[in-house]
């Protein structure tokens, strides 16, 4: 049997804004809001109390042996205040929170407020019909940003935005707080003005109803008006809490109603609402969609209370992109070595990563420091490719590509929001050299220099001149994921470099010690000295080259840089800087 939370979900899903939600005072009771029988039963103590008489036990029998007439809220509040301001003023007692209420977060919107609000502003529910005099439901919407058309009144019913050109109606039945002709007594919940009727009768005729918090005891005028509607153009799901009473069984009978049993309205519509969201989430056509998927990982990012749905979006297409790029599709065993050949590979490549690059530079962009985890696991994975496989040397080195796609991507991103402290967790991290379980610096195994230390240079279509191809490659790769962080292509290009060039600066500085970048630094030749050259290698930016922009005093990124911590000092900072034009010094002159 399936659960009827679900099938309400999946109901919900396929037919947005189809179900209207009755909802009685029992989705208020966790915020402490008293029921509108028990506001009577209180009126009628402060009447007694200011007559000087005990009303106990049973109020209702004291006003009406005392009265000679049936409790009726109206008369009891005219004997109680003498203008509309002290009315008003009294009943605020009930609804608005004093400080004390406050702190113990007491007459505040409730987690099934919050869930509700949700809902409608997904566009899954419009329109909401309550007995509830209180504010809550008005809060949690505004909140979401949801500014609903609420009904107190007859007179409101005119002037209404019709039903299916709101984005939520509330439909207050029994009133707002706020007015003094609100329903409270046997009374006045027996009937309702003709156009009340008419109104509700066309909600339980167009709409499916989902009811909680409603028993139907003592409301004969809504009750009355549920019984009305014969129709079944969709479903009833009505919610339970402990024994169901003979009128609620009687129309849930009546309406065919599924029964939904509930611990309480906070849980049932929290489950709601994410089961909604669930459903929503696998019922892309496809997931892995880089625009759908990058706009669901940043809904995940604006808050760590989501830090499980951006662990499960990245860990799947992580998952997925291993499998992919450790399938036969990618053998090593091909013995045909051309340009075509090898292009051909790369953009396989790049196919597998067309959703998972776009979100690793989002990422990289806004991950916070729980979330940077994920990311660095997702990195390690895809670096950590299986190394046991055997084959052509250019092949098995072209395997590293896509852990140096997303090495970049990522950088790229971090370097984009100037966050230098992602980018030190980065460049720290060790992966598999080989497969029996040594490990080295992604700053080396995942560098474009060291993919390429088996692959001849010529067979880049294009780029059979230039002295960083696949640095270049990447580049033009990257460019259109950077486009919403990095909108120019002067920016975009500087910052490729400067991230190239810290990545250079980061090997140097976990691989040598002092003494040697001081000897490399004065000699240009220490021994076993290499660092990872790239496109920032001969690239000038107006004029000038990054690592001569990098040794300025004054300037704000090396500042920056140092500050979250990348380098212990700018002592150090310089001597790196030093020994790796050195080295870049030797590399240009072999290159020319």
């Amino acid at each position: 049997m399936v659960d009827p939370t679900l099938a309400l979900a999946l109901s919900m899903h396929s037919g947005k804004g189809v179900y209207a939600l009755l909802l009685g005072s029992g989705v208020s009771r966790a915020a402490s809001i008293p029921t509108g029988w028990e506001i009577v039963l209180d009126l009628i103590r402060k009447l007694a109390h200011a007559q000087g008489e005990q009303c106990e036990p049973d109020p209702e029998a004291w006003y009406r042996r005392t009265a000679q007439s049936e409790p009726d809220y109206s008369d009891i509040l005219d004997q109680i205040t003498r203008s509309s301001t002290e009315r008003m003023q009294l009943l605020r007692g009930y609804f608005e929170p004093t400080e004390e209420d406050r702190q113990e977060n007491r007459k505040a919107p409730t987690a099934a407020h919050r869930a509700i609000a949700r809902l409608v502003a997904k566009g899954y529910i419009r329109v909401i019909v309550t007995t509830n005099f209180d504010r809550l439901l008005e809060i949690a919407l505004t909140d979401e940003g949801v500014q609903p058309t609420v009904i107190s009144t007859t007179e409101a019913i005119q002037g209404a935005v019709p039903l299916a050109h709101s984005p939520c109606t509330i439909v207050k039945i029994h009133g707002d707080y706020r007015d003094t002709r609100v329903r409270n007594t046997k009374k006045e919940l027996a009937s309702y003005d003709p156009a009340m009727d008419t109104y509700l009768d066309r909600i339980f005729d167009e709409y499916g109803i989902v009811v909680c918090g409603w028993s139907a005891e003592w409301d004969i005028a809504l009750r009355l008006a549920v019984e009305r509607c014969s129709t079944r153009r969709f479903g009833t799901y009505w919610t339970t809490f402990g024994a169901t009473g003979p009128a609620s069984q009687k129309l849930m009978d009546f309406r065919a109603a599924a029964q939904i049993p509930i611990t309480g309205a906070d849980a049932f519509f929290k489950e709601l609402s994410d089961k909604v969201q669930a459903i929503e989430d696998l019922s892309i056509q496809d997931p892995l969609e880089p625009k759908v998927a990058v706009a669901r990982l940043k809904r995940y990012l604006r808050s760590e209370d989501h830090l499980i749905d951006f662990h499960d979006l990245l860990s799947a297409e992580t998952e997925r992109v291993y499998a992919a790029i450790n399938s036969q599709e990618f053998s090593a065993h091909d013995s045909t070595l051309h340009t075509e050949g090898i292009v051909k590979r790369l953009s396989h490549y790049e196919a597998e990563l067309h959703c998972l690059l776009p979100m690793a530079v989002c990422a990289g962009y806004w991950a916070a420091k729980d979330q940077q985890r994920c990311l660095l696991n997702t990195l390690t994975r895809i670096g950590n490719i299986d190394q046991t496989a055997n084959g052509y040397p250019a092949w098995l080195s072209l395997r590293r590509y896509p852990g140096c796609l997303l090495l970049y991507a990522i950088g790229l991103g971090a370097v984009a929001s100037s966050n230098y402290s992602l980018l030190g967790k980065i460049f720290a991290l060790k992966i598999r050299e080989h497969s029996h379980g040594q490990h080295g610096p992604v700053t080396e195994l995942l560098s474009p220099s060291h993919i390429m230390r088996d692959v001849d240079k010529k067979l880049f279509t294009g780029r059979q001149r230039h002295f960083t191809p696949l640095n270049d490659h990447i580049l033009d790769v990257l460019r259109k994921h950077l486009g919403e962080y990095l909108p120019t292509d002067h920016l975009y290009s500087y910052s490729f470099d400067w991230f190239e060039h810290l990545l250079a600066l980061a090997h140097c500085h976990l691989t040598f010690t002092d003494e040697e970048l001081q000897q490399q630094a004065k000699q240009g030749h220490q021994l076993g000295f290499w660092a990872p050259p790239g496109h920032y290698t001969w690239n000038q930016i107006d004029g000038v080259s990054i690592a001569q922009t990098a040794q300025a005093p004054d300037d704000p990124h090396v500042a920056a840089v140092l500050d979250a911590g990348l380098f212990p000092s700018r002592e150090r900072f310089n001597l790196l800087c030093a020994a790796l034009g050195q080295f870049l010094t030797v590399v240009r002159r072999h290159w020319h």
